[in-house]
């Protein structure tokens, strides 16, 4: 039996939905962009042109939940599927777009830099729990204006993962939706096999700004998948309690899904978010805190009652090195991730607010992410029955070390982690030198890199992503663009 948890209940739940429905339809939505109103209103929604708002009507947003599609399938950049998004399929992604990066030689929080990434994206390809890569952190060394699509084609070049990323302006996505097509070679066949989920983010309360809102309208129209990324912050731009942060959270995703669905219905989505509680201590938005990783399990509950596969921002830490609170935020957030059956669980990797990346606290938490699939695996007989012949095998050998039952069951039913995890006895680990966590992070993230080998993509394809993002650095005013070896 699969173990599974819920925070909501059926009533509760339709209680929230109800209530944020009815701010969509009484209070509007306010959106900054004029065509995506003029879509709303030519579909009935009332339009408030000088307040820039629209108001639903409880049809649209019917008509939005019935096209809305319950799965989807992602590929990697050789074709191959990767995640099925439906049902409580489970998969773990690296956490997008910090501004920082963990120094793991110096201990210091510091700008990375293109060597960084491509280190980052070769590492990302080896991790096992890991089914996807990110655009998880913003290189330094190249202007703001083209982060979004460079980043990208990092990815694609070094890493066979699809990737979860997203365009932080209107031009980026052209740019990025061209990268996808040089590696699949044309619109229809992206389409079937997407390649990548952008994040599109309403802003608190209740917004649209004129580039996510335009984003999602061109990622609908071209049949990307998109991952809702609603960040209510309860007790500051949200209610103080839980349910009411909910019905904001459902409000600004329902908002994005009859935004989608009006620009292409069927187009896939993510019933998805960030948000958090804030702490007014420190004036800080924690994520590892755990009425954040409810709200998170919650408002996943309520997106598949609505019939949505889901994603949430949740097994990272605001922690600033890789510590013991490092690994309990999120372990924590990972194990009420997966119990909760969340099926893009964004986060490893992350620290400090959503802010910085560290490669070796990604390989400690892909021992995390392994640990939760051994978790939801649950516990099943394994030919347990009759008991008696095995302890009477038990009672004549003193031990079943050799058994056969054993032999044929012991990779199955017990997880072993990589040597980032220290099981051996204190002489043993006295005699391999007594390293730190850290230092065996650091080791594992060293042995996977020396371990890396190149991409598959054609080397034609490769040359063309080169081209195309040669050709955008040359029109902000790059004459090269960086190092990219590592």
């Amino acid at each position: 039996m699969r173990p599974k948890l819920r925070f909501l209940d059926d009533d509760l739940i339709e209680a929230i939905v109800a209530e944020a429905r009815q701010v969509l339809c009484e209070l509007g939505v306010e959106i900054h962009n004029h065509s995506v109103l003029d879509l709303l209103g030519d579909l009935g929604a009332d339009i408030d042109r000088v307040h820039r708002r629209a108001r639903f009507t409880q049809g649209l947003i019917d008509k939005a939940l019935e096209t809305a599609p319950r799965g989807f399938k992602l590929y990697d950049v050789l074709g191959n599927e990767t995640h099925d998004f439906s049902g409580d399929h489970v998969y773990f992604t690296p956490g997008s777009a910090a501004i920082n990066i963990l120094d793991n030689e110096t201990g210091l929080i510091r700008k990375p830099t293109t060597a960084d990434y491509v280190r980052y994206a070769r590492l990302a390809g080896s991790l096992e729990n890991i089914a996807s890569q990110s655009t998880a952190f913003i290189p330094a060394d190249v202007p703001e204006t083209i982060s979004d699509s460079y980043r990208l084609f990092l990815s694609l070049l070094y890493c066979e993962k699809p990737v979860v990323t997203g365009a932080f302006t209107i031009e980026a996505f052209a740019v990025m939706r061209d990268l996808q097509l040089a590696v699949r070679g044309s619109p229809g066949a992206l389409e079937a096999r997407p390649l990548t989920v952008f994040s599109c983010c309403p802003t608190s309360p209740i917004k649209w700004s004129d580039v996510t809102s335009q984003n999602l309208v061109d990622c609908a129209r071209h049949g990307i998948p998109v991952e809702f990324i609603s960040m209510p912050l309860s007790g500051f731009m949200a209610p103080v309690s839980l349910v009411g942060t909910l019905i904001q959270h459902t409000a600004e995703t329902l908002s994005g899904v009859v935004i989608c669905q009006a620009a292409r219905p069927g187009a896939p989505m993510l019933y998805g978010g960030s948000p958090a509680v804030f702490d007014v201590r420190y004036e800080t938005t924690p994520m590892g805190a755990v009425e954040t990783m409810m709200v998170d399990c919650a408002y996943s509950e309520i997106g598949k009652h609505l019939g949505m596969p889901t994603q949430a921002y949740i097994s990272l830490s605001d922690a600033k090195q890789l510590d013991a609170q490092a690994g309990l935020e999120s372990s924590m957030g990972a194990t009420l991730a997966a119990l909760s059956g969340i099926n893009n669980v964004s986060g490893p990797g992350m620290l400090d607010f959503e802010s910085c990346q560290s490669l070796e606290k990604l390989v400690v938490d892909n021992e995390i992410c392994g640990m939760t699939y051994r978790l939801i695996g649950g516990i099943e007989p394994r030919e347990d029955f009759p008991a008696i012949p095995l302890f009477q095998e038990l009672l004549r050998d003193k031990h079943l070390l050799i058994a056969k039952h054993t032999r044929k069951y012991w990779k199955k039913e017990i997880r072993y982690p990589g040597p980032v995890i220290d099981r051996a006895n204190r002489a043993r680990w006295q005699e391999e030198g007594g390293l730190s966590l850290r230092e065996r992070a650091a080791g594992a993230v060293k042995r996977r890199l020396e371990a890396w080998t190149p991409s598959r993509l054609p080397e034609e394809t490769k040359r063309e992503l080169v081209r195309l993002i040669s050709r955008e650095a040359a029109r902000h005013g790059m004459d090269r663009l960086p190092e990219r070896e590592v």
